[in-house]
């Protein structure tokens, strides 16, 4: 995408595209390119919540191989500063319905807890300082344009 590349805007629209049909791992690929985990604390909750939700939606499928992985390869960077919360989604790999855990009895469906996860992540994006001014491409007179020559 240019604009990932060419660091002009981040298209909200796009990324919510990726996060509602369940595509974490372009969806993660297309935040990289704005922010680092590791950049602010808002970062930090941007990714921890794509993460997480790919972790319960692969326990959903009950693929529990692959939800170690992701405890493993995405996870993990958490454990220092969420330890009780990385412990529990440990946990939930035991458990056969994860929606039995007291913290996740009000999951539901995969749709409704990916658009509930994204306002999470859309309030964090919005307030994460370094979106800040890149939510839209600078708006050029019609002159301008019309003088452009491809």
């Amino acid at each position: 995408m240019l604009e990932r590349e060419s660091d002009l805007f981040f298209n909200l629209e796009y990324f919510e595209e990726l996060a509602l049909k369940g595509e974490w791992n372009e969806a993660e690929k297309y935040i990289y390119g704005f922010t680092k985990l590791e950049d602010n604390k808002l970062s930090t909750k941007i990714y921890f919540e794509m993460r997480k939700q790919k972790h319960l939606e692969t326990l959903d499928k009950h693929e529990y191989g692959k939800a170690v992985e992701i405890l493993n390869n995405d996870l993990k960077v958490f454990a220092q500063h969420k330890s009780e919360l990385y412990k529990e989604m440990v946990l939930l790999i035991t458990i056969d319905d994860f929606r039995k855990h007291a913290s996740l009895t009000k999951y539901g469906d995969t749709r409704s807890a990916r658009a509930s996860i994204l306002r999470e992540i859309k309030k964090a994006i919005e307030a994460n300082p370094i979106f800040l001014g890149k939510f839209r491409v600078l708006a050029l007179d019609s002159l301008r344009m019309s003088n452009l020559q491809i």
